[in-house]
């Protein structure tokens, strides 16, 4: 795992650019803390960074990679699975490798197939390669956006980073925040392929960009290699039985495991108490036939700590277990504007600081790794608003009176997350109407904050945004060929992948949360063998009557004890801040220091008239479900100013 950044441009490299490097480099070090190296052919305006977190061969493997002739350049940043049976069939046919690095066969692959290569990766990665013959630049990031890949196009001169904030450190590159993306970051869903600053984009999940020089300015291509393909209605494979599909999925899940407990250092498990991750726990631990290093967070409020449970799957398991235990004065502080920095983005939820601290803990232990379970809820249908599609939409052969039923059972377990996973009414846009046929309960509470935010946005800002409808922009970013003729838990499971696991659960809950620690998250579930075979079993499978992953569940029975095995989805979140009085002290902390009149008029960004209105609302207010969506705007108010503050008015390396 590590960092990388780097320039390339119609122009020659001017001696500075190697010191503009060099600053890129530093604003990403804790990325990779091991090592840094760089790569600069200033003739060709090439200029090619690397920071590196040394997991897989810890002697060599120092980045950018060139083959003999340095015709081929390559800085990656992840892992590549497998790749020792690349590696022996290369060596077989005469090639030669310079390190035992992973890295290294995204250059045999290349040569050997072209930009066909990408299809024979696996893993979590996004990395670049520059081809010195067709004088081209690739980007390429994986197939469900784990690792990010951010870039800027002048025309004449793209600069890239895994992280925005090296791009920022170019001199050339504007430090805006968008006014149409601080829209986006109040609702909490950005538009797929955007970041929260003016002209910085995405590299998307799953594409592959190639940036060539044609008549003086840079062109740039991009091709979708992956998608998330789900069987058309009549297209499935009946012929498979039930103990078919739970057989595939479990073959694929202990392989994907497996594979990531491949490194050169020790390789330990978050642990929370839902059934993601207690399953690969039990999966690593019987793969490495001992016990295994666990890592659990543990808050302070009973409604929302699951540590209970953890410890119980730990005990079975005989896992060497290490519980944080969080509280009011960690989640917030400068533990929340250290979380946005690395984030850089708004998150609605303290989780994203938890995780943080959780990294911290896991570096201190002494490790680099953990495997994780993001991804299982996108793949067997384990969010609330899934289920809630599935009873709405997708149970055309129940009678009224069945749905009317499963719907009060979701209500009545969900009652704690109202306002804030769950809208407390069905809303509708017709753009989501368009494309699914129906308005995707994901969305929903996110539509009812935006009703809120969009008012507490400057006259400025909200003159530059015009009638720009951020639902319908996002919608736009969404392949409708993907959801043609699919079932409806498809279509709630392919749209929330597109925006929210991307841009949320792999954003301020994986991948930045935990490299700010130069500690690397390996989630097994987002293994594109795994997702194949997933997308293969029928909804009645993933959501079965009341019971949602159902399919996984009976895959890794063996190896839960009956009390997960049983329990229903339970949405990992840290306590909002309305849910103690120390909680609402410590935000108050941050609501005075960002959020107060003159910080609010040197961010342009919000409206300090209506913001203190607000902020008084929500003080006054007692209705828990408008307090839980009230408290997911407050949190988007204040990152967003940090975001100002740390990036455009008094930027900063390091928070």
């Amino acid at each position: 795992m590590c960092g990388i950044a780097g320039m390339f441009s119609v122009k020659p490299m001017h001696p500075e650019d190697g010191y503009t490097l060099s600053r890129m480099l530093k604003t990403i070090e804790h990325r990779g803390p091991d090592g840094e190296g760089s790569y600069v052919d200033a003739g060709r305006g090439l200029a090619m960074g690397h920071t590196r977190l040394s997991i897989i061969d810890l002697n060599t493997g120092e980045q950018p990679i060139h083959n003999k002739d340095k015709s081929l350049s390559l800085t990656v940043n992840g892992e590549f699975y497998d790749f020792k049976k690349y590696r022996s069939h290369a060596m077989a046919e005469g090639d030669r490798f310079s390190c035992k690095s992973d890295s290294e066969i995204a250059l045999t692959l290349y040569r050997k197939y072209g930009k066909a290569f990408v299809e024979h990766l696996r893993g979590e990665f996004a990395f670049a390669l520059y081809d010195r013959e067709k004088d081209e630049m690739l980007f390429v990031r994986d197939r469900f956006g784990i690792r990010p890949l951010f870039y800027y196009n002048s025309g004449e001169t793209l600069v890239y980073g895994s992280e925005v904030k090296a791009i920022l450190a170019h001199p050339d590159v504007p430090k805006r925040l968008s006014r149409k993306a601080a829209l986006h970051q109040l609702m909490q869903t950005i538009k797929p392929g955007t970041s929260a600053f003016e002209d910085i984009v995405a590299v998307e999940p799953g594409h592959m960009m190639v940036v060539r020089k044609r008549n003086g300015k840079l062109e740039t291509s991009t091709r979708k290699y992956w998608d998330m393909n789900f069987p058309e209605v009549d297209a499935r494979d009946d012929m498979m039985s039930e103990e078919d599909h739970v057989e595939k999925v479990r073959e694929k899940l202990i392989e994907s495991v497996i594979f990531r407990l491949e490194a050169d250092v020790p390789v330990g498990c978050y642990l929370s108490g839902g059934i993601d991750s207690c399953s690969i726990l039990g999966l690593a631990t019987g793969a490495m036939q001992s016990p295994v290093k666990a890592f659990t967070i543990s808050f302070d409020d009973d409604k929302y700590d699951e540590a209970h449970i953890a410890k119980e799957m730990s005990d079975s398991m005989q896992a060497d277990q290490e519980q944080i235990n969080l509280k009011a004065e960690d989640l917030y502080g400068d533990n929340f504007i250290k979380t946005v920095w690395h984030a850089e983005r708004t998150f609605y939820n303290t989780l994203g600081v938890a995780k943080y601290l959780m990294s911290k803990r896991v570096r201190e232990c002494g490790y680099k790794t953990v495997v994780t379970g993001e991804g299982a809820d996108e793949l067997f249908g384990g969010y609330p608003a899934f289920k809630r599609d599935m009873f709405l939409y997708g149970l055309d052969s129940e009678r009224p009176e069945e749905r009317a039923r499963l719907q009060g059972l979701l209500d009545e377990s969900n009652k704690l997350f109202k306002g804030a996973i769950l809208a407390e009414n069905q809303l509708k846009h017709s753009a989501f109407e368009e494309l699914c046929g129906f308005t995707p309960s994901w969305i929903q509470p996110w539509m009812a904050t935006l009703e809120l935010a969009k008012p507490l946005l400057s006259d400025e800002a909200q003159e530059e945004i015009g009638d720009y409808d951020p639902i319908e922009g996002i919608a736009s970013k969404i392949d409708p060929k993907m959801l043609m003729n699919r079932h409806a838990l498809d279509k709630a499971q392919y749209t929330w992948s597109k925006c929210q696991l991307e841009g949320q659960i792999l954003n301020w809950g994986g991948d930045r949360v935990d490299m700010a620690n130069s500690m690397e998250s390996r989630p097994a579930f987002l293994d594109h063998h795994l997702a194949e075979v997933a997308m293969q079993v029928p909804a009645n499978l993933r959501v079965k009557g009341n019971i949602e992953k159902w399919v996984l569940r009976e895959a890794v029975k063996g190896v839960l004890p009956e009390v997960l095995y049983k329990r229903e989805k339970f949405a990992f979140m840290a306590p909002p801040a309305h849910t103690s009085p120390d909680k609402q002290a410590k935000v108050n902390e941050l609501i005075e220091r960002f959020l107060n009149p003159d910080a609010l008029r040197r961010s342009e960004l919000l409206s300090p008239k209506r913001t203190a209105q607000f902020l008084e609302d929500y003080r006054k207010d007692k209705d828990p479900i408008s307090l839980t969506r009230k408290d997911t705007l407050l949190n988007h108010l204040l990152c967003l100013q940090i975001l100002s503050e740390t990036f455009v008015e008094n930027p900063v390396v390091s928070p």
